[in-house]
């Protein structure tokens, strides 16, 4: 366990003042970008291999799995990933079967096993409490067989909860730094009103994945993950400004980075070749 003030030191410590590049952000070979296959669940589910072809056509090389995926034996799911050019080193994840999943994420050669949001039904401040907690138990049990475990935001963590405290502070603070990490979905903390790049700043290292979709301007910020909280686009055709926050991850060696857009409002296809497109010219 860490205490608010140890947190806040180290997390000081891990990250230097950031400044903006005048050249590019970095290589574009350096970290390769990916695709959450939520985004395009809808093609997926009738023809995963004909959805994998087209990713890597569009330029993606990594894929990130989710429960969708999961219809598949890992070794075939697997071969689909691989015959198609792409690799897959994350998935999400549910909550309350993640611990039993874990030999399947191990088959499918995952790195890293994502817990994509805990259930409704926890969502008060006893209820992020325990998930911290369990969170700390899903780190150890992916450690022991050679994975990371990682949360992955909506905007919901980040009401006030009581005492001053937001979900999302409970589970930074109460778990430990060496089994449980964070994947930044940079849509929802702007949602709920944060800023990605102040996220960075003070945690530090402990971020280790980023989810890229971008935010209509001009809406209030939420707590509920409902109707009035979806104003997805694709990335560069919002609000979100980018460049600062992809210098900001360069800095802390971000290992992976994925496109994800919730309803994409028309064909997938468009909106992730889009994202691609904005991001590969941003990062060249």
């Amino acid at each position: 366990m860490t205490s608010r003030r140890d947190f806040l030191k180290s997390s000081a410590a891990l990250l230097p003042i950031l400044a903006f590049r005048n050249s590019a952000v970095w290589a574009a070979s350096r970290v390769p970008l990916g695709v959450q296959l939520y985004t395009v669940r809808q093609v997926a589910e009738q023809d995963l291999p004909e959805t994998l072809a087209k990713i890597r056509k569009i330029g993606y090389e990594e894929v990130e799995t989710y429960g969708g995926s999961y219809v598949y034996p890992a070794a075939q799911l697997l071969y689909m990933i691989q015959q198609a050019g792409l690799r897959a080193p994350s998935g999400h994840f549910d909550f309350n079967t993640l611990i039993n999943q874990l030999p399947y994420a191990s088959q499918l050669g995952l790195q890293w096993v994502v817990c994509p949001m805990i259930p409704h039904a926890m969502w008060t401040l006893e209820g992020f409490h325990a998930a911290a907690k369990q969170f700390n138990e899903f780190g150890k049990r992916a450690q022991d067989i050679g994975l990371r475990f990682a949360f992955h935001n909506h905007d919901y963590e980040f009401a006030n909860y009581g005492g001053g405290n937001t979900g999302y502070e409970v589970l930074v603070e109460e778990t430990d730094p060496k089994l449980v990490f964070f994947e930044l979905d940079c849509y929802w903390a702007v949602q709920a009103g944060q800023d990605p790049l102040t996220m960075m700043k003070r945690m530090g290292r402990r971020i280790r994945m980023l989810h890229l979709k971008d935010r209509k301007p001009g809406f209030p910020i939420s707590y509920d993950m409902g109707p009035s909280s979806a104003h997805f686009v694709p990335v560069g055709k919002g609000s979100i400004d980018w460049k600062p926050i992809l210098a900001a991850a360069e800095q802390l060696e971000m290992e992976h980075y994925f496109v994800e857009q919730d309803d994409t409002y028309g064909h997938p296809f468009k909106s992730i070749r889009g994202s691609y497109e904005y991001l590969h010219k941003l990062m060249a």
